[in-house]
């Protein structure tokens, strides 16, 4: 704005414009004078936010966002509503029930991709048949939530909504870029960090980085194996980053108060589902504040693994939690439509996939 010639308060008139009140044209922003409006867009200056190229709905209410941005390269980003406007926390009357009633839901997550396709290689998902495209900015990561937010309705400061950086591609290796967006997104479009959680495949230099920032997401970190050898064959990325360097990374990070760290454990049938791997991972994680995310296989084309049994599922989960650490059996949101944990890969058409 200085740089046009106007004074410096414009920028923060701008700036709210874009994040806070998710203005999609220089015509809408009448907090500007008309004249500065009009010079913007004959400057070339553009809101660019991605467009909604494909959605699909899940029966379960999950939305899959094909997003396009403007050089044709295109990202994946989930919608998962919680609630049939009819439940309440506590059972007691509160703003967050009347909102359900009106929009079918009192709360909702948003999975955000941080790269296109992705670079890390796991055996398990589908989105590494992708590869890496490139790396999204942080006005990209940050123009999924709005092109989101936009479509469901929705109001980032009223609704109850989290984000989850757990869509295509791995955050910490778009580093700078899911920072500044993190910041956007607590500055500017007014979500809490302690509403946000990243998930990292472990890569380690960045986990102290990250443990230093000042405005910071939970921490996840998506283990699947609790040996070298076995870790190594599904996540490939374990070559470079060992799980003891991992987990020596994970001892010092600087936890807050009442933090947890989040173990994702995607669970695959008759490879890491046995009781002795539940076992490995107990002494992996002792003397840790952590809490384990178990996670069947979402299953899908040119993945080489079964899901597996519910059973094998809850004798792992009693392992866990017989030792003292808080594991959780995650629920599959949108499996239907290719929208669940390991399956972002671009699919438009939608195929029943028998495991």
């Amino acid at each position: 704005m200085e740089g046009l010639g106007e004074p410096s308060y414009r920028a923060r008139q701008v700036f709210d414009g874009l994040y806070r009140q998710r203005w999609s044209g220089w015509e809408r922003f009448t907090t500007l004078p008309l004249g500065l409006r009009r010079r913007l867009g004959e400057l070339g200056f553009g809101i660019g936010l991605p467009q909604v190229e494909k959605k699909f709905v899940s029966g379960d209410g999950t939305v899959r966002y094909l997003l396009a941005y403007a050089d044709g390269e295109s990202v994946e980003t989930v919608w998962m509503p919680e609630g049939d406007g009819g439940e309440a926390g506590d059972g007691s009357p509160s703003g967050d029930e009347e909102l359900a009633d009106k929009k079918g839901w009192h709360r909702a997550t948003i999975c955000i991709s941080s790269q296109v396709g992705c670079a890390v290689d796991c055996a398990f998902c589908m989105t590494a048949l992708l590869g890496l495209r490139r790396n999204l900015t942080a006005g990209e990561i940050v123009g999924q939530v709005l092109a989101v937010l936009g479509d469901q309705q929705a109001d980032a400061e009223r609704d109850r909504l989290n984000l989850v950086f757990m869509g295509q591609g791995e955050p910490f290796l778009n580093y700078d870029n899911f920072m500044q967006a993190a910041r956007l997104l607590v500055e500017g479009v007014g979500i809490p960090e302690s509403r946000m959680t990243v998930s990292t495949s472990g890569i380690v230099p960045r986990i102290a980085d990250f443990g230093a920032e000042a405005i910071r997401p939970k921490l996840a970190v998506s283990l699947n194996a609790p040996n070298e050898e076995l870790r190594t064959r599904i996540m490939p990325i374990t070559k470079k980053w060992t799980i003891e360097k991992l987990m020596a990374a994970l001892r010092d990070f600087p936890l807050r108060n009442r933090e947890r760290l989040t173990f994702e454990y995607v669970l695959l049938g008759g490879v890491n589902d046995e009781l002795k791997h539940a076992r490995e991972v107990v002494d992996l994680m002792r003397g840790l504040r952590a809490k384990v995310n178990l996670i069947a296989l979402n299953p899908g084309p040119e993945i080489p693994f079964a899901m597996p049994l519910d059973e094998r599922v809850l004798a792992f989960q009693s392992v866990l939690t017989r030792a003292g650490i808080p594991a959780f059996v995650r629920r599959p949101r949108g499996r239907d439509i290719y929208a669940a944990c390991g399956q972002l890969k671009h699919t438009t058409e939608l195929v029943q996939f028998n495991s």
